[in-house]
């Protein structure tokens, strides 16, 4: 078990967001964490990548929480933020350096594996390039090439697909199959509903901070028989049928 989130209660403020959120991920699983606006899906995130403390609950990955041992907590984690961040000051060669250093990794292995990342998502004559040159998608994949070459355990994804082309869409999903296939454990976090469905193996349904529904989407059809067919359909009802109790 990768991920073990456990009734988790926390925030930004002493008014909890999430109330008692509890999911797992398995080896080598893409689980789909699904929700409006405000449901409470990127605080799921920030506790499960430690900028947020929970109030109560608990989370592990394979078996560690992070006030155990904080650096290998983290280590663990590979995360692709909604909005890239990067460093002006920083070529994109100088990123890959950095992210190289910060988990530890062989240099000569993960350069072979960043040369080929940076090939697939045609960055590879941009080293030289600071972030100022790059374009919003760009950015996006220059955050996807740093996640990658680190070949964690626990891939955190958020919104991934926002900014990106349809190859690059393509390409990321290719690299979530590759991963998933090496036993590696991914969260993602989208709205792009019909992409979810097509490639996730489980969802957990996020509603005013609890998890209103979890499981495969044949789980989810049998949980709501009359919801419809496809995520899309399933999640439109359950959010309907909340704001008319």
């Amino acid at each position: 078990m990768t991920l073990q989130v456990t009734k988790i209660v926390g925030g930004y403020s002493q008014i909890p967001v999430l109330k008692e959120v509890t999911f797992d991920i398995k080896d080598g699983e893409l689980v789909g964490l699904i929700g409006l606006n405000g449901a409470g899906k990127s605080t799921t995130i920030n506790h499960i990548i430690g900028l947020l403390t929970p109030f109560k609950g608990q989370i592990k990955i394979n078996g560690v929480t992070l006030a155990e041992d904080n650096e290998a907590y983290k280590k663990q984690i590979a995360y692709i933020p909604e909005t890239p961040i990067l460093y002006q000051e920083l070529t994109l060669k100088e990123h890959l350096e950095m992210t190289m250093m910060a988990y530890d990794l062989d240099q000569d292995a993960a350069w072979k594996r960043a040369e080929k990342l940076l090939q697939i998502f045609r960055l590879d004559n941009k080293l030289d390039w600071f972030p100022a040159n790059f374009s919003k998608g760009m950015k996006q994949k220059v955050m996807i090439v740093c996640a990658f070459i680190t070949d964690s355990p626990l891939f955190i994804i958020d919104e991934p697909f926002l900014g990106l082309d349809p190859l690059a869409v393509h390409d990321l999903l290719d690299l979530i199959n590759d991963q998933k296939a090496k036993g590696a454990s991914i969260l993602m976090s989208t709205h792009v509903l019909d992409t979810a469905q097509k490639y996730c193996d489980r969802f957990v349904l996020l509603h005013d901070g609890q998890v209103k529904t979890e499981g495969t989407l044949a789980e989810l059809r049998q949980a709501l028989p009359d919801a419809g067919e496809s995520l899309d359909d399933i999640y439109m009802s359950m959010t309907k049928a909340d704001q008319h109790e």
